[in-house]
């Protein structure tokens, strides 16, 4: 098994356990205590860990989003909170997610271990949302469900910014990215994915980008041996496992 066939085997797992607490209800029931109205919160906590900034910046790294929608929802949510502040909000929603969902596992601060080796070893190149992500605090072994879910999180932050440059790379655009892969989240984005036109050229290229995504990864493995790298897909692997389990029983 190499770096970059691991790197495409644990995408999703990584993808789906890491996000999970950004679709959570209570994600929100907490972001309406605090003043919030709904998406403003998502965008406010999870661009808050890039600072007091434009939302020019925090569109850069919401590689995804379309601008407008960037904007509109970064400048209403800074009227209800600092975005420091609800940047750490967000990372207690994240481990108050893994410590009432993640379940009983084993193994899980093995895995944090191991993905503790991947991140620090990470370059922050084009993945801003993972650097800032991963200046904040992380709970200790003491916390293994809400230390495993915080490098859930901080590994889907790396994928994802490193796939923005794969995508851009094949010559597609965010809104095209989107509307060939997840049309269905087109308005979250603020695209309306009737007027973006794809064909079976660009659902070729996304493909391409996405592989290359999978090699950008790969490079990022490489901090583990070749045991580590193994061992790590297997925990990742049943880890996922295991939650669907869950979510079944």
């Amino acid at each position: 098994m190499t770096q970059a066939e691991t790197a495409k085997a644990i995408a999703k797992p990584i993808g789906e356990l890491g996000g999970a607490f950004m679709l959570d209800g209570a994600t929100y029931a907490r972001g309406a205590e605090l003043g919030f109205s709904g998406i403003d919160f998502y965008v406010l906590g999870r661009g808050g860990v890039l600072g007091d900034t434009i939302a020019d910046v925090v569109s850069s790294a919401f590689f995804f989003w379309n601008p407008e929608q960037v904007r509109t929802q970064w400048e209403l949510a800074r009227k209800v909170m600092d975005p420091a502040k609800a940047a750490g909000e967000w990372v207690d929603l994240c481990h108050a997610y893994g410590e009432a969902h993640l379940p009983d596992f084993a193994e899980l601060n093995r895995f944090s271990e191991l993905a503790a080796k991947v991140s620090d070893a990470a370059s922050p190149a084009g993945a801003a949302l993972f650097a800032g992500w991963r200046a904040l605090p992380t709970p200790g072994v003491d916390r293994p469900k809400a230390r495993a879910q915080h490098y859930l999180n901080s590994l889907r932050e790396l994928r994802g910014g490193l796939h923005g440059g794969a995508i851009l790379a094949m010559g597609l655009s965010p809104a095209e990215a989107v509307a060939v892969h997840a049309p269905g989240m087109a308005p979250i984005f603020g695209w309306d994915v009737a007027t973006i036109p794809v064909d079976d050229s660009s659902k070729s290229e996304w493909k391409i980008a996405e592989a290359g995504t999978d090699l950008a990864m790969a490079r990022v493995l490489h901090a583990l041996t070749a045991e580590e790298c193994a061992e790590f897909e297997a925990l990742v692997l049943a880890l996922y496992k295991a939650v669907q389990a869950a979510k079944e029983g």
